[in-house]
Order: C-alpha cells, then sequence, then structure tokens
C-alpha cells in the first residue's frame, strides 16, 4: 500500500545518505491542474502507480507541485529527461527525482525550552482564577 507523501522504497540510486526512488517531483505547476491530466501526461513514458497533488489546508486549492510515481525506476529517469521544462498549461515544468523526506525533530507539543512549538517561557501556578479572586476579596 503506497501512503502519499511518502517516498517508495524502489530505490533508483543513491546519493550519499539520500535515497533516489522511481518517485518525481513535479514542481511549477498551474493551480488549475488536475491529478487525472498529469497521470494521462506521465503514462506516455511508463506505467504510473500514483499521482500526489497535495492541497492547501486553508484554501483546499493544490499548492502548485506533484509527486508521481513509477512503477519502474527507468521510467522515472525518462519522466525527468522528457519532461523537465516541458510546458503544461502555460507554465514550464520542473521535474526532477524525488528525495527521501529528512528525519522530523522529535518535540513535544506544549514542551517549553527551545523546542519548536514549545512553552511561553513563563510560570504561572495552576488552578482557578475564583480562588485567586476569593483571596483578594478576604483581605
Amino acid at each position: 500500500m503506497s501512503v502519499p507523501g511518502r517516498v517508495s522504497s524502489t530505490p533508483l540510486g543513491s546519493i550519499g545518505s539520500i535515497t533516489i526512488t522511481a518517485k518525481v517531483f513535479v514542481g511549477n505547476l498551474s493551480f488549475d491542474t488536475q491529478s487525472n491530466e498529469l497521470q494521462s501526461l506521465f503514462s506516455e513514458v511508463g506505467h504510473v502507480v500514483e499521482v500526489f497533488l497535495p492541497t492547501d489546508r486553508a484554501t483546499g486549492r493544490p499548492r502548485g507541485f506533484a509527486f508521481v510515481e513509477f512503477d519502474d525506476d527507468n521510467a522515472a529517469a525518462d519522466a525527468v529527461k522528457k519532461y523537465d521544462g516541458y510546458e503544461l498549461r502555460g507554465r514550464n515544468l520542473r521535474v526532477n527525482a524525488a528525495e527521501a523526506r529528512p528525519p522530523r525533530p522529535n518535540f513535544s507539543p506544549g514542551g517549553g525550552g527551545g523546542a519548536p512549538g514549545g512553552g511561553g517561557g513563563f510560570s504561572r501556578p495552576k488552578g482557578s482564577r475564583r480562588n485567586v479572586r476569593s483571596k483578594k476579596r478576604s483581605l
């Protein structure tokens, strides 16, 4: 089963610790481009396993890039050669071999300190504000 956004385990080659796979990155896409359009275009060089066209969370429209996964390493290499610079919907595509995503740093949400997404850096005692107000009234 293929997970969208993940690089397949079929290696095309290896550069250092980054493994290049039968998946290609397609950039500079028009926001009107549909996944079935990319499917039919890239199927000219080989069998397309999956087309992943990420969308923006806020607007729901495509983000301007896609990943196309082939079942064959040679088809991915041919796609890079044939479609890099290819004009689609008035835009020159940027096509290259997809690289494995680097591992994300481990951090706990609200962890504080220097960790990304951490706490605010100040300390406030836990408890309800009602207790604080009642103490002020009793004075």
